[in-house]
């Protein structure tokens, strides 16, 4: 994952980056506000569920070597995907917090440099628009002025939201036209954060995040690495419900078998910093929205032993019980030791949580891999 995680910090550190204005023209036809730009953008995720520093911070660097699969060396991967959504859709509130102070207050267009990689951005915004089927009260637009006439219109940023009652907004990021010095490797990637405060889903706000274009690292050194992702999070009260999918089409378990996904359902607690999760590992090009294929037929425990004895077919059937012993779903986590137990609940605070997963379903897996994005 070090190429999704450099990815995020670069993008992080472009956008917060000090713009500098060479030349500003408002439009004012509409009168300013205090503030056009939302006030926020994201669900935050229990840390019980999402950890990028799961490797390095001792829960799994301090395992001692035994005969049991350790459970936080199953869902080390998983920790780390469900990271890199909620990462993207944090990056979407700290770009509009480094550009609200530049008083995005009406209808505008402003052009600056960057600090970061020395180019001419345009920055311009709309009110009163369209965007797949839906209207918007406003548009932000950031391009890179030089690439405007490329492919993707140099854009590097679009931000469409309302702001009636109901909060909701969508924001699609292309990190190559925020950096192109420190962006290099990644050109083809772009997140997208579909965000909605009192939906019909009855949370208090949901995001989805979807990502497109990360360049797979090579799949024998770093057989996770994923080029697409698509995640929900939901939030109700201190519950927050997780779902999604991860594709990996250049994925090798043990005998060789490629592509796969990790599809996946969680809950956990912010306060109580707990969390409950589900995965299975689904083929990726499965065409199929069903829970009990998706989660239970190609649950871990049963793809790890299909593949297990796919290699070894005599092994010792008391081993193998004793090996995957973890993958027994669901996997129970706390902030401090990470995954507790598999299948076995390790008390009433983690049964809450666990009763909200049969009402989740991950996303099908073969839309996952065929997922695009674009901008409008």
């Amino acid at each position: 994952m070090k190429t999704t995680k450099a990815i995020i910090s670069l993008l992080a550190l472009s956008m917060m980056t000090t713009i500098l204005f060479t030349s500003c023209e408002n439009n004012e036809s509409i009168a300013p506000q205090p503030d056009l730009l939302p006030a926020k953008f994201s669900v935050d995720i229990p840390s019980s569920l999402s950890n990028q520093n799961s490797v390095s911070n001792g829960r799994i660097a301090g395992r001692i070597k035994e005969d049991t699969l350790q459970g936080n060396d199953i869902y080390m991967h998983l920790n780390t995907f469900i990271a890199v959504g909620d990462g993207a859709a944090h990056l979407v509130e700290e770009f509009i917090e480094g550009i609200r102070k530049h008083k995005i207050d009406r209808i505008q267009s402003l052009t600056y440099t960057s600090e970061d990689d020395n180019r001419t951005k345009n920055l311009i915004v709309f009110s009163d628009v369209t965007f797949e089927g839906q209207s918007w009260d406003y548009q932000l637009t950031v391009s890179d002025a030089d690439a405007e006439g490329e492919a993707d219109g140099g854009k590097a940023l679009q931000i469409f939201w309302n702001k009636s009652a109901v909060i909701k907004g969508i924001a699609i990021i292309k990190p190559y036209n925020c950096n192109r010095l420190e962006n290099g490797n990644a050109k083809d990637a772009i997140f997208r954060i579909d965000y909605t405060e009192g939906g019909a889903l009855g949370y208090d706000a949901q995001m989805e995040v979807s990502i497109t274009g990360l360049p797979l690292e090579n799949p024998l050194e770093n057989p996770y690495s994923i080029s697409t992702l698509r995640m929900f999070a939901g939030k109700k009260g201190d519950v927050v419900d997780v779902f999604g999918n991860t594709n990996h089409p250049n994925a090798i378990l043990f005998s060789g078998t490629a592509g796969f996904n990790w599809a996946f359902v969680a809950s956990g607690n912010d306060v109580k910093n707990i969390g409950v999760a589900e995965v299975g590992l689904p083929p990726s090009g499965l065409d199929e929205n069903d829970r009990e294929v998706l989660l239970k037929e190609y649950s871990i425990k049963n793809v790890f032993t299909n593949e297990i004895t796919s290699v070894w077919p005599g092994i010792d059937q008391n081993l193998l019980t004793a090996y995957l012993t973890n993958t027994s779903a669901p996997g129970y986590f706390d902030n401090k030791k990470g995954f507790l137990a598999g299948g076995v609940s390790p008390g009433a605070d983690w049964d809450v949580l666990t009763s909200r997963l049969e009402g989740l379903t991950p996303y099908n897996p073969k839309h996952t891999s065929e997922l695009t994005l674009s901008f409008k």
